[in-house]
């Protein structure tokens, strides 16, 4: 008997359960999303805290061992600012096959140039062995490392924004900001594990070395995570739309929203400036001048490294309910207070005021950082997104992760701690007021063609 054209209508229209193999599909699909974009930041991260450690714990004696114990410092640190200057440029060239080919091809080529630098780094031998070439190679790889970098974040981020359903935004950036996160937990781990297996002088003449060459494990894993993933679906109706970008994408994004590209950026700089200083500088200080020992000043990096993770991850999750706006802009304002009481909690020279002081520290950093993750990329339209996004972030690396923890010995030496906490308190004032610049975005969809 035929089947009554109502009746077909009718069964179509019925609610059904969703089967079962489509809700494992999609747990799947979001364990391939999570793992794609947050191995990544977890490489970058991984391989940048390490630098910062090993710049001032050895490289001062390993590649400047001619300058002095003050001078070989901050020669060291300025190597690790060499790469926020080329990672601007990273983020304009990969910001352009990102906007023009596709997402998921360029963090491809973005990981594999981080793990390959951060290994060679590894195999760079002395400057007693060397001479002058030692630096000079250390200079060079650092800065294709910058350029890599200037990629990936941004990359990650759309990946995983891209991907996210409607108000689960701020839920799925987490992913990459996690993998920044435990990064900072694994590098001091990784280089306490090696300081406590061998001596001080083994350790300064080659077990540093051995995290720098275990970033090549990393990146194999990485490599096959991201070969097995899917395109974004924004990017690809962009496509299907013909919206790409008719000049560069660079050219576009400084031509149409300049200073929204300048006020992201504000944004982003309390995170770096906190951090860096927490993963670069203190330690050293911590060693230098309070007479903590370098294995207790990894120990209180890595507890610290822990409440960045955590204050991420909450940031990020809470950013759905609360908005990206007054959750950022808020946590700046409790950053330029905490900056003033920085160095006097410190100054009372106990390893567990040390501790409680990186951690709070971090904290902020992260309460800052976890919503950052939708809050950039949700500001510029899908044809120059990645350059946009990877611009703004840049900018606030240089700023914040580069210039900050290389002033750091220099202001300290000659105007003391106060004046360094004042500045970094001026830092995060700036973000606030560059954050509570910009309009909330949490409701804004991804799918714009224009600013």
């Amino acid at each position: 008997m035929a089947i009554p054209e109502e009746s077909s209508a009718v069964r179509e229209d019925t609610p059904r359960e969703a089967p079962p193999h489509a809700a494992r599909t999609d747990r799947r699909r979001v364990r391939r999303i999570a793992l794609a974009s947050g191995i990544g930041t977890l490489i970058e991260s991984y391989d940048f805290a390490i630098y910062g450690i090993a710049a001032a714990f050895v490289f001062p004696q390993t590649f400047f061992p001619s300058l002095g114990a003050s001078a070989g410092l901050v020669a060291s640190l300025a190597t690790l600012g060499v790469a926020f200057v080329t990672r601007p440029v990273g983020a304009v060239v990969f910001g352009y096959f990102g906007d023009r080919y596709g997402r998921k091809v360029t963090l491809i080529a973005t990981i594999v140039g981080m793990g390959l630098c951060t290994a060679l780094m590894g195999a760079v031998p002395s400057a007693a062995t060397i001479g002058v070439a030692a630096p000079v190679l250390v200079i060079v790889l650092r800065a294709l490392q910058g350029l890599a970098y200037g990629g990936e974040w941004a990359g990650a981020q759309l990946f995983a924004t891209e991907h996210a359903p409607a108000g689960k935004r701020g839920l799925y950036a987490m992913f990459p900001q996690i993998g920044n996160g435990l990064a900072n937990v694994l590098s001091p781990v990784t280089l306490l594990v090696v300081s406590l297996a061998v001596d001080q002088d083994a350790f300064v003449s080659w077990g540093w070395r051995i995290p720098f060459l275990a970033s090549a494990v990393l990146v194999l894993v990485a490599l096959y995570i991201r070969l097995r993933v899917e395109e974004t679906p924004v990017f690809v109706r962009s496509q299907h739309a013909g919206a790409a970008p008719s000049r560069p994408p660079v050219l576009e994004a400084f031509t149409r929203q300049p200073g929204i590209i300048v006020r992201s950026a504000g944004a982003a700089v309390t995170t770096f400036g906190f951090l860096f200083v927490v993963t670069t500088f203190l330690p050293n200080f911590g060693v230098g001048n309070l007479g903590l020992t370098r294995n207790e000043t990894l120990v209180a990096t890595m507890v610290a490294g822990f409440s960045y993770t955590v204050f991420t991850a909450f940031s990020a999750y809470i950013a759905d309910r609360w908005g990206r706006r007054v959750l950022i802009g808020t946590t700046q304002v409790v950053g330029v207070l905490w900056a003033l009481a920085l160095f006097p909690v410190i100054g009372l020279g106990s390893l567990p005021l040390f501790t409680l002081a990186l951690s709070i520290t971090t904290a902020v950093a992260g309460m800052a950082y976890g919503a950052v993750g939708a809050f950039l990329p949700e500001q510029y339209p899908t044809r120059y997104r990645y350059t946009a996004t990877s611009m703004s972030y840049q900018i606030a690396a240089v700023v914040g992760g580069g210039v900050v923890p290389l002033l750091a010995p220099i202001v300290t030496g000659s105007l003391g701690t106060l004046a360094f906490g004042i500045l970094l308190a001026a830092l995060s004032a700036v973000g606030a007021i560059c954050t509570f610049s910009l309009r909330e975005t949490m409701d804004r969809s991804l799918d714009r063609t224009e600013a």
